[in-house]
This record gives C-alpha cells, sequence and structure tokens, in this order.
C-alpha cells in the first residue's frame, strides 16, 4: 500500500513538474495581459505614455454612445450570418460532392484546401487588386464587355465584398472536417440505404447530415468563434472604410489604439470582443448540443 501510495505521489510530481512550463507561459502571455488590458479599460491612455488616469466606466459609457461601435457590431452579425451560409454550407455541399467522386478525389482535396495555406494578408491584398478602380480585374471585365467602371467598395457594399475573400479563405477548411466525418460514417449505413434504392439527394439529407450533427455543431461553434478575430483580411481590403462602414470592433480597436493613441477606448473594446466571444460562444454551443444532451 505504502509503495502505490509513494508510486502515486511521483508521478503527480512528474505531472506538475511537466504542467509548469505551460502554467508559466499561460500566466505571461495570457492572463498577465488580459489582467492588464482590463485595468487599462479603466484609465484614459494615450500614446501608449507610461502614465494612465484612472477614469472608471467613462470609456465604455463613451462606448456604448459611439455610433462606430454599433456599425461594427451590425458588421459582425453579418459576417456571421455570411460565414454560417456560405462557409458552412458550400464546404458540406463540396464536401458531399467530393465523397461521391471515385477520381481525382486528392486533386479536388487539395484544391478546395489550397486557401487556408495561403497568408490573409497576401489574399486581402489580391482581392484589394481585383476591386480596384483604375486597374482591377472586374473592371477590366466590365469594360471589355462594353460597361463602365464601377466604384465597387462604397458605403453599401464593402462589408459584403470584404465578406467574399472571408469566407473563400476557410472554405477548404470546413470542406476537410466535413470530408473526414463523412469518411467516418459506417458503410453498412449506405450499403443498406442503396439496396433500398434511395437517391443522392436522400442519402445527403437523411443519413449523411444527420450523422455529421456533432462535427457540424463543432463547426458551427469554430465559425461563429472565428468572427470575432476577424482583422487582416478587412484590414487590407477596406481598412474598416469608407466611412467606417465595414468597420468590426477588431478593426476599431486597432485604430483606436495605433493610429489614434487611445490604449484606453482600445482596451475597453477588447473586453467587449472577449465577453462577446465567450458569451455568443457558449450560448450557441449550449443551444446546439441541447438535443444531444437529451438523448
Amino acid at each position: 500500500r505504502e509503495g502505490k501510495c509513494f508510486m502515486k505521489a511521483k508521478r503527480q510530481r512528474t505531472a506538475i513538474i511537466f504542467l509548469i512550463p505551460a502554467v508559466v507561459l499561460l500566466l505571461c502571455f495570457m492572463i498577465y495581459p488580459l489582467g492588464k488590458t482590463i485595468f487599462y479599460s479603466f484609465t484614459a491612455w494615450y500614446n501608449f505614455s507610461t502614465e494612465q488616469t484612472f477614469i472608471g466606466l467613462d470609456n465604455y459609457k463613451e462606448l456604448i454612445a459611439d455610433p462606430v461601435i454599433r456599425v461594427a457590431l451590425r458588421n459582425t452579425v453579418i459576417l456571421m450570418a455570411g460565414v454560417l451560409i456560405f462557409q458552412i454550407g458550400f464546404a458540406l455541399i463540396l464536401a458531399i460532392m467530393v465523397d461521391g467522386i471515385r477520381h481525382c478525389f486528392k486533386f479536388f482535396r487539395t484544391i478546395y484546401f489550397f486557401p487556408i495555406v495561403i497568408s490573409a494578408t497576401a489574399i486581402g491584398l489580391m482581392f484589394t487588386l481585383i476591386y480596384k478602380y483604375e486597374y482591377g480585374l472586374l473592371n477590366y471585365f466590365v469594360v471589355l464587355f462594353g460597361g463602365e467602371k464601377q466604384v465597387w467598395i462604397n458605403e453599401k457594399s464593402s462589408i459584403y465584398l470584404a465578406l467574399i475573400p472571408v469566407v473563400w479563405q476557410y472554405v477548404g477548411f470546413y470542406f476537410v472536417i466535413f470530408l473526414t466525418g463523412i469518411a467516418n460514417i459506417p458503410a453498412d449505413i449506405y450499403e443498406s440505404a442503396m439496396l433500398d434504392g434511395i437517391r443522392p439527394l436522400q442519402k445527403a439529407a437523411y443519413i449523411t447530415i444527420p450523422m455529421l450533427r456533432s462535427v457540424l455543431t463543432s463547426s458551427i461553434v469554430l465559425v461563429i468563434s472565428g468572427c470575432f478575430k476577424v482583422f487582416d483580411i478587412i484590414f487590407m481590403v477596406t481598412n474598416g472604410g469608407p466611412l467606417d462602414s465595414s468597420q468590426l470592433l477588431s478593426t476599431y480597436m486597432y485604430q483606436k489604439a495605433f493610429a489614434r493613441g487611445n490604449g484606453g477606448y482600445a482596451s475597453s473594446i477588447a473586453i467587449v470582443m472577449i465577453v462577446l466571444g465567450v458569451a455568443v460562444t457558449s450560448v450557441l454551443r449550449k443551444l446546439l448540443s441541447g438535443g444531444e444532451e437529451n438523448e
């Protein structure tokens, strides 16, 4: 018995020793910066000076009255709807289609996954060149077919045009996830359905999609939480403009901190982003997994 206790204590000490580096990194690069950000959000802190003046909830009061914050929240909702409908939807359709292809399977899988390995900054730059007025690809084809050049990025269209590269980049990521999930569905189920004369659309609707429920749940939670972290593509394509029409919380926070030097206000935006991200993700996970828990 004493030998077992000794071995148990030894294993615990070994586990603690291996956990220490992870805990130190977590404290240094997550907990401490988060604590400092919370502190800065209650201060007037400009141009990254060494002086911070405590002002209580003034930054949060200003944030509530800020019209750009309302635009950013609206754009975040548009982004969420876009990635759910198009990113998840296209990825699921492509996975179902490719799963039914016997030839060139690896080719299609590589092609669809390819955008995810490209830098988001490079993708943003590419779409910026596509939307350019003078020498953009879209206007080139418009002129080629006898039309007149258009200003593609304006106050009404900016967030939707910036949404296109965001969706395009990550479709391949979720495509591979769904393809892996489909591959894990037992073949016996499909074989039985085929003997009963099931059609391809019925196969997808009544077998594939229901069997991918847990994968879909995880993917939806990932894609929604990722909306609060979108920055680089929006920054490259529109930089939040024109006239703040395509601002997200992330781009507005960046501008407040680095372009306008208001670190305290930017910190309050960061805290709001964290709270909203955790709240939305938690509610969504609970709603989507509710049926599974009841079962």
